[in-house]
């Protein structure tokens, strides 16, 4: 395997690709690293960046210990949604750190830009996430590097620390300038891309999170797939067109429920729980998904009998309804999530470095 100066965390985002590509103006050899979950990340992108940044990139799945981190909660806790980013930083600073003997490298490099987000890269935060990923003397920012303390590679001459930057806060007129500069013309769009910050999949994920005895990957997948809608702990996602209708077949697992509509079109749906259902609740989730079958509803209104097929482990049953929106089932709020996570906001241990 070729081997590398440095590893650097890609997430995709113009400030990741030109933290490596400032250095290999220096004649660095970078790796980066391109780590992917349900909440964050697009592997898919990975072979067209490559193409178009020059860069060196590898996907690695990170779901799997990013789901355990959020199942044990952040110890850094959330930030306006339920997005943990502090502790996602040490987390993936963390992994990367885990790769340096595989690729030879001897640092880190990250794109975090001092004071650019008021979470995780105030001066404090950035010194608490070296601290906590054990990646002291060899994590390099080098968009903010003068205004750092100097790491091994500078230290040592690998990398000319009075070529590396001294960005601060959240303008981006001189990451365009850089942009320029390297050629770049395809400018990602700002924002951290990770799903966590955003209302609208925070109201999907939380209740996974907080009424799912174990969740796991499979569960948050689900969650950014179809209409949600909760009964205590009862799930059921329902289908809102044909490439929902195809995804869950993906996502069914043992002991999952799986509806379809019998002589009608309509949506596919899909119930979870960590609770056995019971034939009632079954009743109501297929009463639920019935509703959003327009033909179905006209054909009731005319005295038609109206059946659902309920699949569960192989076994199929018909399940005679009367299509119904008003139901215990309830889609999960915003507003129901920011509550939990502002009871849920407590400081961390002390941000010392």
């Amino acid at each position: 395997m070729k081997n590398y100066d440095g590893i650097a965390l890609f997430s995709g985002g113009l400030d990741s690709i030109l933290a490596a590509r400032l250095l290999m103006e220096q004649g660095r050899s970078i790796k980066c690293l391109h780590f992917f979950s349900p909440f964050f990340g697009h592997p898919g992108r990975v072979e067209h960046w490559q193409k178009v940044y020059g860069l060196d990139i590898t996907p690695v799945d990170a779901s799997a210990v990013f789901v355990d981190m959020l199942r044990h909660g952040p110890e850094y806790g959330f930030g306006s949604a339920m997005n943990p980013c502090v502790d996602c930083k040490i987390l993936m600073m963390r992994l990367a750190r885990e790769r340096m003997e595989q690729y030879g490298a001897t640092f880190l490099v990250s794109g975090e830009v001092l004071g650019q987000r008021p979470m995780s890269q105030r001066r404090d935060t950035l010194n608490v996430i070296r601290r906590d990923a054990d990646v002291r003397g060899i994590l390099l920012r080098p968009l903010s590097a003068k205004l750092l303390d100097p790491t091994e590679a500078e230290e040592s001459g690998l990398v000319d620390r009075s070529l590396l930057l001294g960005m601060n806060g959240r303008g981006r007129k001189e990451q365009l300038a850089l942009a320029e500069h390297f050629g770049i013309t395809e400018i990602p769009t700002p924002g951290g891309g990770c799903k966590l910050t955003e209302k609208e999949n925070t109201r999907r994920f939380w209740p996974v999170l907080s009424r799912l005895s174990a969740p796991d990957v499979n569960d948050f997948r689900l969650a950014d797939v179809g209409r949600q809608f909760w009964y205590g702990e009862y799930w059921l996602t329902i289908g809102r067109h044909k490439f929902d209708n195809e995804i869950y077949s993906s996502l069914l697992r043992e002991n999952d429920l799986h509806f379809k509509m019998a002589g009608f079109p309509g949506p596919i749906a899909l119930g979870r729980s960590s609770r056995p259902w019971d034939a009632e609740t079954v009743r109501k989730a297929a009463s639920l998904v019935a509703s959003y079958s327009p033909k179905a509803c006209k054909a009731a209104e005319e005295g038609q009998r109206i059946f659902v097929r309920v699949t569960q482990n192989g076994e199929s049953s018909l399940v005679e309804i009367s299509p119904c929106r008003e139901s215990e089932f309830r889609e999960p709020t915003w507003e129901d999530a920011r509550e939990a996570l502002h009871a849920l906001r407590t400081p961390g241990r002390q941000n010392n470095d």
